[in-house]
């Protein structure tokens, strides 16, 4: 396989959906607070994506989703930065502003600050190591180009008045290429970490010409690649998902039983040309697989729908 830069921001393309996506996930299982955040450069339509959230222990939700004017190739917007420190490994997650806060259906707005730390503890994963070229063409308008990398988040949150340390595992991806929310019938994007040494990631992207699956299980030191992942999801009535039970293949054909109960979840809403949109549940999840333990994992089920 050519090696891939990772790190960089990349010369974009023409498409006028073309994006480069850095996204940031953690758990913190002593604060029981999940927080995640991406930012999203879309220099061909002028644009800037970003979100960031926290879902806390008292059922809240801290966040926003907002687009604002591209003003450069910054991973920077409406006071979120992204800050490498070192290529593949370490990173820099910054913010300082206000941001709305739902709690029980009201909202009120918090202020919030915090300077955290991610460490890559797996080596980078490309989607490429699993994915065949025809599945990598059906897949081109969501961000052919996608790599993922397990790690330890540590730092400071500070939510109005009140003041946490964090440290959590999680996972951040990086993908760049064209992306259209809307193109996808749906997907479901897994991230699980039971330990620092022992994690998985998994997608299904549900096409109109068919799926791909596509992830890796991270144990011994290594990543590996999936194959195929055979999934079963039990909806709430408002549709967001809240158990999933899945087998999923690696190379050598080995397989893992999984199941998924959501614990938290946030909903974000995009919109497409010919008023196609698309709804996301970003949920918490906790996790047990199939591997003779009792061990608990957590992570991301991140469930995107086509409305």
């Amino acid at each position: 396989m050519i090696p891939v830069e990772t790190d960089i921001i990349h010369e974009h393309g023409e498409q006028k959906n073309w994006s480069e996506s850095f996204y940031f996930s953690f758990y913190d299982r002593g604060n029981d607070i999940c927080g995640f955040m991406r930012l999203g450069l879309m220099p061909n339509k002028s644009e800037k994506m970003l979100f960031c959230f926290f879902m806390m222990p008292d059922g809240s939700i801290v966040g926003t989703k907002d687009i604002v004017e591209f003003d450069g190739n910054e991973l920077n917007a409406k006071g979120l930065t992204f800050t490498k420190v070192e290529d593949e490994k370490v990173w820099n997650l910054k913010f300082e502003g206000e941001l709305p806060t739902q709690m029980k259906g009201e909202e009120t707005v918090s202020k919030v600050v915090f300077d955290l730390r991610f460490e890559g503890v797996s080596p980078m994963f490309n989607y490429r190591e699993c994915v065949t070229g025809d599945k990598e063409a059906m897949a081109a308008s969501v961000a052919s180009e996608h790599m993922e990398q397990m790690g330890k988040v540590l730092g400071q949150l500070t939510i109005d008045d009140k003041d946490y340390y964090i440290k959590g595992l999680g996972e951040r991806d990086h993908s760049w290429g064209e992306r259209d929310w809307t193109a996808p019938r749906g997907w479901v994007w897994l991230t699980c970490q039971f330990n620092d040494g022992y994690g998985f990631n998994v997608t299904k992207l549900y096409m109109d010409k068919g799926d791909i699956d596509a992830g890796f299980i991270y144990v011994d030191g290594e990543n590996l690649p999936i194959v195929k992942v055979d999934m079963v999801t039990e909806y709430d009535a408002d549709g967001s998902p809240n158990t999933l039970y899945m087998a999923m293949y690696d190379k050598d054909g080995v397989v893992y039983g999984v199941k998924g109960e959501v614990k938290k979840k946030a909903v974000m809403e995009f919109k497409g040309e010919d008023n196609r949109g698309s709804i996301m549940f970003e949920n918490l999840a906790r996790y047990r697989i199939d591997d003779g333990t009792d061990e608990v994992g957590f992570g991301i089920a991140e469930y995107l729908f086509r409305k």
